[in-house]
């Protein structure tokens, strides 16, 4: 299964990054790829624990189209880490983990995501987009969480 990873030192406190990584709802503001996120449920597991269900439509417009999944995030406040998976959507396969860890004043955010995006007739080139544009999303996204967190953290 492909792999894209994101790695990326925000210059913001532990805590302003993890609350702004959990404000998902916001993410399409922040993130021109994504029109809508909507929380399907929260609750909270334990004082360190919360899952979440979210529903995530974005576009790819390199293909002309429309991306639709819910997935199922475990947000684990003790280790700093967010594991997640597509429960049910258009990738064939779709999971990661989110990793926050405190570097003094500044937070490094490392994000891994394995996916499957299966399209007919698609070809090798085609996968190598793909495979681009998956990496360009990630970095997207922990360029998005930096620029955010750190101008939360200017205030």
């Amino acid at each position: 299964m492909p792999k894209v990873t994101s790695k990326v030192l925000i210059n913001a406190p532990f805590e302003t990054v993890w609350a702004l990584a959990h404000n998902v709802e916001e993410f399409p503001r922040i993130m021109p790829d994504l029109d809508k996120v909507l929380v399907l449920e929260k609750n909270e597991v334990t004082p360190q624990n919360t899952r979440v269900v979210t529903e995530w439509h974005g576009k790819i417009r390199q293909f002309n189209r429309s991306i639709v999944w819910t997935e199922e995030d475990i947000w684990n406040r003790e280790k700093g880490e967010c594991h997640f998976w597509q429960l049910k959507g258009d990738f064939t396969e779709y999971k990661g983990v989110w990793k926050f860890s405190s570097q003094g004043d500044a937070t490094e955010l490392d994000l891994e995501v394995n996916y499957s995006f299966e399209i007919p007739l698609i070809g090798a080139l085609m996968k190598s987009v793909l495979q681009k544009l998956m990496q360009s999303n990630a970095d997207m996204m922990s360029g998005a969480l930096k620029a955010e967190g750190e101008r939360l953290a200017r205030g």
